[in-house]
């Protein structure tokens, strides 16, 4: 164990008993190196962070501009940034009206926590739904819509008036009523396995929200920025929702989030009383400056559409490999990619299997059977097919 190992497991909280502890010298596109030298293929992108690939070279030039030029220098909302300014206008170019304001934070769980406080105060309503097998952060708020009782338990009383129900089930969107504030929904559920909605089960959420004069809030913390083969999840469905939720791939690296809605929304958050609603360093110029020059990557190289391509690659070939009965399923949608079986702890030595081999995956937080596959679209063809090859020596190793 290295010095600087032996103090990360001394001094920096620990999240689990056993953290992977790769020690990292350096990352550069699908590839992250140790201190020995060793590369690993990277298949999940920091959770769903590095979509233009590890430190960029252009998202690493604008950071060093912008660092050079100022830091923080005011609480969020007070004085007129430039980076600020220039990603939010971008983001509004890019998403369907009315999604056109845009609310800085520092990560998806803030995000979150200021999207409910925004659809309460909008609507005068108290009451949430959420879905089983959700995942949106673990701050209080947040975890209070989680869809697994494992993780909200311990941190009971969490916020009242809280309903979860089954995901995409139209039968059980009728619990969505006129004492509904806000509906808060992944496209795509992440930690929940990968689980796809049917075709006409958003469009039909839209639809009962707007009839009982409830707010739609779409979690795209881990859909947004291509990763599902668009711009963004809500462009498969065809579905606008009140309030969208970003973060992960927004900072092209660096710690961002928002949330997004139209003016009337938002507005509320800034009287009655003024500054309900305010962060120190939400919208970080540096942050910005990073999550600007990502997304003109994903705009220039069209990674959605590379993501599109390559997931259908992923798939075939994890479909093609022999599992010896154990394969439930390989479903996706883009560079989105579940690879489920039928055995939690298969799942699991096969992941420490393509861990040793150089390969870093892992199973969700919520499905213990589920392989989440989520590599920077910038991943190539040849990446693909190594992950594949070492998926499939780390499965006859397993099933062996």
């Amino acid at each position: 164990m290295s010095e600087i190992e032996e103090l990360f497991r001394r001094h920096v909280a620990q999240t689990s008993p056993a953290p992977l502890a790769l020690e990292v010298a350096r990352a550069e596109a699908s590839t992250v190196t140790d201190v020995q030298g060793r590369s690993y293929l990277d298949f999940l992108s920091g959770i769903g962070v590095a979509n233009v690939g590890h430190s960029h070279p252009s998202v690493v030039a604008a950071i060093r501009d912008q660092a050079g030029r100022y830091l923080h220098a005011m609480v969020y909302g007070e004085y007129v940034e430039e980076p600020q300014v220039r990603l939010a206008a971008r983001l509004a170019e890019l998403l369907p009206p009315p999604l056109s304001t845009v609310y800085f934070t520092n990560s998806g769980a803030e995000a979150i926590e200021g999207a409910i406080k925004a659809a309460r105060k909008y609507t005068g309503r108290r009451k949430l739904v959420a879905f089983e097998g959700a995942f949106h952060g673990d701050t209080l708020g947040a975890l209070s819509l989680g869809g697994n009782a494992v993780y909200r338990d311990p941190f009971e009383p969490l916020l009242p008036d809280v309903e979860r129900l089954p995901f995409a089930e139209h039968d059980a969107l009728d619990a969505i009523g006129p004492r509904t504030a806000a509906v808060v929904i992944e496209p795509v559920q992440g930690e929940g396995g990968v689980r796809i909605p049917p075709p006409d089960y958003l469009p039909r959420l839209r639809e009962r929200t707007r009839e009982v004069g409830a707010l739609l809030v779409f979690d795209e913390v881990l859909t947004g920025f291509g990763r599902t083969g668009r711009r963004f999840a809500l462009e498969r469905v065809g579905v606008v929702p009140d309030v969208l939720v970003l973060a992960k791939a927004l900072g092209g690296g660096m710690p961002l989030g928002a949330f997004v809605a139209s003016p009337a929304i938002l507005e509320t958050l800034s009287r009655d009383p003024p500054l309900g609603h305010v962060t120190t360093f939400g919208g970080h110029p540096v942050s910005c400056a990073a999550g600007l020059a990502a997304l003109e990557v994903l705009e220039r190289e069209r990674l959605w559409e590379r993501a599109e391509v390559r997931g259908e690659r992923l798939q075939r070939g994890l479909r093609a490999l022999r599992w010896s009965g154990h394969l439930v399923d390989v479903r996706g949608l883009g560079l989105l990619v579940a690879l489920e079986l039928d055995d939690a702890e298969i799942t699991r030595r096969l992941a420490g299997a393509c861990f040793a081999r150089g390969l870093i995956l892992n199973w969700t937080l919520h499905r213990d059977c589920v392989i989440r596959l989520a590599p920077p679209l910038v991943i190539t063809d040849s990446e693909i097919d190594r992950g594949v090859e070492i998926i499939s020596d780390a499965a006859a190793e397993v099933l062996s």
